[in-house]
């Protein structure tokens, strides 16, 4: 607990604020997803308008989707919410470590939804032949690019979650250039963890635990992976010990609410998608 927390109540928005009253950095935050809003809505409304007028019957949807397989994602993304508003509350209590394992449990579970993704594509492409380019299906242009323009945002929080992260850990008193060496190397090591984690490891284990593969053809397909997995959860924990205070405190909690903000957005967008994409096939 911080000097500042000790003191009593505080301002939790440090931060120059509008006219309007609502901080800067939260007022940009909030334009930048009200364009993502609309975006999101043209996506899901050309999918909507040609669900109704299919071209064609090359992939029957309910003959392909796994709806238990997503709806596992889906509460995976739901509870990456859950620990992302526990992240807040913690850094506006100025408690940097609880904030640490929050967000680190966050983008964990945002790993484990992008891997479902992966899984899920990589099934559609190579055992019902579906194609992003395919002239002979609506269905498969308009599913691929909404689904995976979500799971690039789902990307770029998991990223924007790990620089929070290594964020935490500037010593107080430390100019940027003196720590960026170190900063960039800790960023690095994140990449290296994030990386095989959705790519490799979480749709290996689905085709365990899905498509019946054992745990030595997981092992033997993903030998690699897992060992850059475990040598880069290792150099996190060396990152991770105690080196004396940090500068990242309950000041810096606008930063983590802004970053809340467009996780929750996020995490909306999809129960929508789900819904629409998924659920309504089987109404």
């Amino acid at each position: 607990m911080s000097d500042h927390a000790a003191a009593g109540p505080i301002d939790h928005h440090h931060d120059p604020s509008t006219a309007t009253g609502i901080p800067n950095k939260k007022l940009l935050l909030w334009a930048f997803l009200a364009s993502d809003c609309m975006f999101f809505g043209t996506l899901i409304s050309t999918h909507l308008v040609y669900r109704q007028h299919p071209a064609d019957t090359t992939h029957i949807p309910r003959e392909v989707f796994d709806i238990n397989l997503t709806s596992f994602s889906t509460f995976i993304l739901l509870m990456s919410s859950l620990m992302m508003a526990l992240a807040v509350g913690a850094i506006q209590r100025g408690n940097v470590r609880a904030t640490r394992s929050a967000l680190l449990v966050t983008s964990f579970f945002g790993l484990i939804f992008l891997g479902c993704q992966v899984f899920e594509f990589t099934n559609f492409v190579y055992e019902h032949g579906m194609n992003i380019a395919n002239p002979d299906s609506i269905f498969d242009s308009t599913f691929f690019t909404l689904t995976g323009t979500h799971g690039t945002h789902v990307a770029i929080g998991v990223l924007w979650l790990g620089l929070m992260y290594v964020r935490s850990f500037k010593p107080a008193g430390t100019r940027g250039s003196a720590w960026f060496g170190r900063n960039v190397a800790h960023v690095l090591v994140f990449i290296a963890a994030a990386g095989p984690m959705f790519a490799f490891i979480v749709p290996g284990v689905l085709r365990i635990f899905i498509s019946g593969d054992s745990f030595g053809m997981f092992f033997s397909h993903n030998l690699w992976p897992l060992a850059v997995e475990a040598a880069a959860l290792s150099l996190l924990a060396w990152f991770a010990r105690a080196a004396g205070p940090v500068e990242f405190d309950e000041r810096h909690a606008i930063d983590v609410e802004s970053m809340g903000l467009y996780w929750h957005f996020v995490d909306i967008v999809w129960i929508v998608i789900f819904t629409a994409v998924y659920l309504l096939e089987y109404v």
